[in-house]
């Protein structure tokens, strides 16, 4: 074994000197291919520099800002010294930023044309903590490819286009600015430059333009796959790799701590405070952190309807490919809403021509195999039942339930549920009960999320959507019923919200939403009844049939403190899903005790020969490996936070899935070989994850 390693360290040794050398020819590069638009002296900003609510000084080349927070805005516009300036053959306009406040700063960089409307301007946001710096970059172009003319690509959240909503090639001004900050901020920035350049492509041709591999047809990268021999040497490859670096050190069957404190063992997983920190503690009563992925899986298929021409080759029917077809109907937004579909998983197509006929459980053990090598201890939610059921890894199941909505409510994902209605407890017992002799009862599952990225609004909204539905909805009976409770007769409801209602029976048909402002103590009021409804119920149907794993809460997207508050109350974890460059942001509520876990979260670049980079943009892979080594060494430097979850294992398909997402997100590409610098960030973090959260030193 220890030759073995010698061997991988003198091949990665080369293969280092190697990327040096390419490191210094793309630095070359870049600098040749990069174009700077401004320079930043005292006569330069006199002209072209206008402020709003914030102060300036230049000094070698850096301007120094000082903003206030009376303005919503607050910031510099930088109109282009030299007029409008053509950045066609750009990718993106990026800019050096340090901040010099003793606390994160929230920074956004837009991008005009001559036309200076925000709806067709191209803006980015992102966080920089305390003395730190960073390049705020934003696109120009959706990708680094653009036709020559437009052409209807359909079903995709991004892809190449003929024209960016910017026209780049009349770029006026740019604007850096905070978003309604809550307090005066000190930053300083420096190197305004356009870089990277784009690959103009015929529209005529174009089609079809995704390979047999499910690979975008018209552009080379590296580890792109042509042949099946180059299948077979990635895994080759892959096996010695993993021969290499089996596991990090110190850890047992579940990759729990086995240097650090011997706790209770209970024989489940569960939370404890040590030395101020939440943990997560493993069946063994060793410490756990749970360093996680969603979506394992075996592929990831993509409807092929009204869009056959896109590919250039689909199965025959009697081919043995022909079982990667499929069909579809989940389309909650995009070209296939409403729709029925056939799909084809290029994915899954690759897996069999990788690992034979028996992919599924060769890749089944492989997924296993390969999250120990990484340093990942935990399969995450939305993955394959075939898979965590093989009982190797540590995995969090997840509950999903179908009941009547509250249906003046709405959101991106669907309306909220009405927790008031018997039809919600029943529907979520039956699901539970699904779950018996499988994840229920099973060690090796962690706990359970119950829904994901639900629609909690603002802290009045849930309460005016029941107000909002019709007569006969048991949201909207319960919440007059609290009201006649309180008020005794209509005429006291009218006088203290300003109403008009005739009668009590005249509140429950009216589908008027009350003066927000008078009704605002009973609709918060209600609305936290509503939340601790929901959580409550959940909690006692799930500790009723697995009263020795943890419940971990709806994943958190979009939430208010009311809602936070109501998870707290009776989640044993409280779950966030969230995309952000750090966790610096959580939207905690203040004196919030429960442990958190991070549900979902991701970095995505368009590099390797995708279309769209996810929900958190990076230049290119290393980029992507280093946003990752900072999200997750800051979750561990917080106290409260137990795990991290990546979403997801395998990227989405270049032509997306139903509702169109077609994200650079994974740690496998489409053909299924890993992205080598970012595994290399997760078995960085994973081989020092518990030594360095366990230093109290680092946690805040």
């Amino acid at each position: 074994m220890e030759s073995l390693r010698k061997s991988v360290s003198l091949l990665r040794q080369s293969f280092v000197s190697f990327r040096v050398c390419l490191s210094f020819f793309l630095i070359l590069a870049v600098w040749v291919s990069a174009e700077r638009l401004c320079e930043f002296d005292q006569a330069t900003m006199r002209e072209f520099v206008s402020a709003s609510d914030a102060k300036y000084s230049v000094s070698d080349g850096a301007v120094k800002v000082i903003t206030g927070h009376a303005h919503d805005w607050p910031g510099l516009t930088l109109q282009m010294p030299k007029g409008p300036m053509d950045l066609s053959t750009f990718e993106r306009v990026s800019l050096d930023v340090r901040n010099l406040s003793d606390v994160s700063l929230k920074i956004a960089l837009r991008v005009d044309d001559d036309r200076k409307d925000v709806k067709r301007s191209m803006t980015v946001t992102i966080e920089i903590a305390p003395g730190r710096t960073e390049t705020l970059s934003t696109k120009l172009h959706s990708t680094p490819w653009v036709l020559d003319e437009p052409l209807e690509l359909v079903g995709m959240r991004d892809c190449p286009k003929h024209q960016s909503k910017l026209d780049t090639s009349k770029v006026t001004q740019v604007i850096v600015f905070l978003p309604k900050p809550s307090r005066d901020y000190t930053f300083e920035f420096e190197n305004l430059r356009a870089e990277g350049r784009t690959q103009r492509m015929k529209a005529k041709g174009f089609i079809p333009f995704v390979d047999e591999f499910g690979q975008f047809k018209h552009a080379d990268w590296p580890g792109k796959i042509h042949s099946l021999a180059a299948l077979t040497k990635a895994k080759e490859a892959e096996q010695a790799d993993m021969k290499a670096y089996p596991s990090p050190d110190a850890w047992n069957q579940y990759g729990g701590w086995t240097k650090g404190p011997q706790l209770n063992a209970t024989g489940f997983f569960r939370v404890e405070k040590q030395k101020g920190q939440w943990w997560l503690v493993d069946p063994t009563g060793r410490l756990f952190w749970s360093h996680g992925v969603d979506c394992v899986n075996f592929g990831s298929s993509t409807p092929i309807s009204e869009r056959e021409s896109y590919f250039q080759w689909l199965p025959k029917e009697d081919d043995a490919f022909a079982r990667f077809y499929g069909r579809g109907n989940w389309a909650p937004h995009g070209f296939y809403k409403g729709k029925r579909y056939r799909t084809f998983d290029f994915a899954a197509a690759n897996l069999m021509r990788k690992y034979g006929e028996d992919f599924y459980e060769t890749t089944a053990q492989l997924c296993h195999r390969r999250l120990r090598s990484w340093g990942m201890n935990t399969i995450g939610n939305w993955s394959q039942r075939d898979i965590y059921l093989k009982r190797k890894t540590p995995y969090v199941a997840t509950i999903h339930t179908s009941s009547r909505s509250i249906e003046g409510s709405e959101g991106y994902w669907g309306k909220f549920f009405d927790v008031f209605d018997p039809a919600f407890r029943q529907s979520l017992k039956k699901r539970i009960e699904a779950e018996k002799d499988k994840s229920i009862g099973d060690p090796w599952c962690i706990g359970f999320f119950v829904h994901n990225e639900l629609s909690w609004g603002n802290e009045t909204s849930l309460a005016v959507a029941a107000l909002k539905s019709p007569a006969d909805q048991h949201a909207k009976k319960a919440f007059v019923k609290v009201l006649r409770e309180k008020y005794e007769t209509i005429e006291k409801l009218n006088r203290a919200w300003g109403s008009g209602y005739g009668s009590w029976d005249g509140l429950l048909k009216s589908r008027v939403e009350p003066d927000k402002k008078q009704a605002h103590g009973d609709l918060t009021a209600f609305y936290t009844m509503i939340a601790e409804t929901y959580f409550r119920i959940i909690r006692e149907e799930l500790k009723a049939a697995a009263p020795h794993q943890l419940y971990l809460g709806c994943r958190f997207a979009w939430a208010n403190d009311r809602a936070v508050k109501a998870a707290a109350k009776y989640c044993d974890v409280v779950s966030y899903n969230r995309y952000a460059h750090s966790i610096r942001s959580l939207p905690v509520p203040k004196g919030l005790e429960k442990p958190i876990i991070i549900g979902e979260f991701h970095f995505g670049a368009l590099d390797r020969g995708m279309f769209h980079t996810g929900l958190v943009a990076c230049t290119d892979q290393r980029g992507r490996a280093q946003k990752y080594r900072e999200y997750v060494f800051g979750a561990l430097r917080d106290w409260r936070i137990v795990g991290t979850h990546w979403f997801q294992y395998r990227d989405q398909a270049l032509t997306g899935r139903g509702d169109g997402e077609n994200y650079q997100i994974g740690l496998v590409d489409g053909c299924d070989n890993p992205y080598p610098e970012t595994i290399e960030a997760l078995r960085e973090v994973g081989n020092i994850l518990y030594e360095y959260r366990y230093d109290t030193s680092h946690f805040k």
